[in-house]
């Protein structure tokens, strides 16, 4: 029986030290990012799996022999899309914001990229700060070409919804070298951003379970102010918002649209006619029911076979496993899934 091929679509890295960052740093930022000063609304315990700690006391997600332990090693994965986790969307100082997502990223090119990367199974995210277009298109020019960087990554929190103008600057430069643009959870209602929800969560549940407003919120507005038609080689990708909601929320994008559709008149298809096209989902966290033949329909309902994409999220506590977090699948669905969907957007 043929090897099933995996490729995880969400693994988290970092420095094993803040320094690997601040080298990368402009000098003139440099005392800026010693001072730190952010909070987010994270796991009320960790957000990390215990055992993904590495004996030698790194942070986990630091270390790559032992990341390729848990994840190469065990489940026999062929590539990893890497996804640094700065969340500078929420500093308020733009200037600082960009500098501090292109330190990351050179880190990223010196170590995972790089030095640790001698099988090439690490591919990389470009780390951008929405609030800064400009900026964040010309870090996109910086990374162009690179063998090992396959897409851009910026967080769910945001100034404004992302199918708003202000930011074609960053589809323009993702366009041109083919980069898809991902959405990670994180900085929602943080520093710059707006919460998604009508008020400020009390609970991590809360945060958890609502963050996924973030996500509709993005993939609505650029669906109706036809991001899709200024760009039409755009790929946007859903990391880590889950995949129940989505055919609903089409449903009724789409039955609006019948009503108004005067208002969209750029718009030259149905907003759900733009998904199978531009956009892919991940699939953790995802939402497992008691009936796994609800799910199973869920995952008919959603296009699944051509736009979701497996994820754990490694290493933190919520990892799903590729081995545990689907229902049996039909062989030709978990091909898509596991491996030809995220090879197919990357060009692995």
């Amino acid at each position: 029986m043929a090897k099933q091929g995996i490729i995880d679509c969400d693994v988290h890295v970092g420095p094993q030290h803040p320094d690997q960052i601040r080298i990368h740093i402009a000098d003139k930022w440099r005392d800026r990012f010693a001072m730190g000063g952010r909070d987010l609304y994270g796991h009320p315990t960790y957000v990390n799996r215990t055992d993904a700690h590495p004996s030698n006391g790194l942070p986990p997600g630091s270390d790559p022999d032992f990341l390729r332990k848990q994840l190469v090693d065990e489940y026999g994965m062929d590539h990893l899309i890497l996804l640094q986790r700065p969340f500078t969307n929420a500093i308020p100082n733009p200037e600082y914001a960009t500098a501090l997502a292109a330190a990351w990223n050179g880190f990223m090119d010196e170590t995972w990229l790089g030095s640790y990367n001698h099988d090439s199974v690490f591919k990389g995210s470009i780390c951008i700060s929405t609030q800064d277009p400009l900026g964040s298109a010309r870090e996109i020019e910086r990374w162009a070409g690179h063998p090992h960087y396959v897409q851009v990554v910026t967080d769910s929190g945001s100034v404004a919804a992302y199918g708003q103008s202000q930011f074609d600057p960053i589809y323009e430069a993702c366009q041109r070298h083919g980069f898809p643009f991902a959405i990670h959870a994180g900085s929602d209602g943080v520093g710059l951003t707006s919460i998604p929800s009508s008020g400020y969560p009390t609970h991590y549940i809360e945060w958890s379970t609502l963050h996924v407003l973030s996500y509709q919120t993005h993939l609505v507005s650029m669906l109706t102010e036809g991001v899709f038609e200024r760009f039409p080689g755009l790929k946007v990708v859903l990391v880590e918002g889950g995949v129940s909601w989505l055919p609903t929320l089409l449903w009724r994008l789409d039955n609006q649209y019948d009503r108004f559709k005067k208002e969209l008149p750029w718009l030259t298809r149905k907003p759900s006619a733009y998904i199978r096209d531009h956009v892919r989902v991940t699939s953790q966290p995802l939402e497992r029911p008691d009936n796994d033949k609800h799910l199973l329909k869920k995952l008919e309902l959603m296009d699944a076979e051509h736009i979701l994409m497996f994820s754990s999220d490694y290493p933190h506590w919520d990892f799903d496993s590729p081995k545990l977090a689907f229902p049996k699948l039909p062989a030709k669905l978990k091909q898509r899934i596991f491996y030809e969907n995220a090879r197919e957007l990357y060009n692995l």
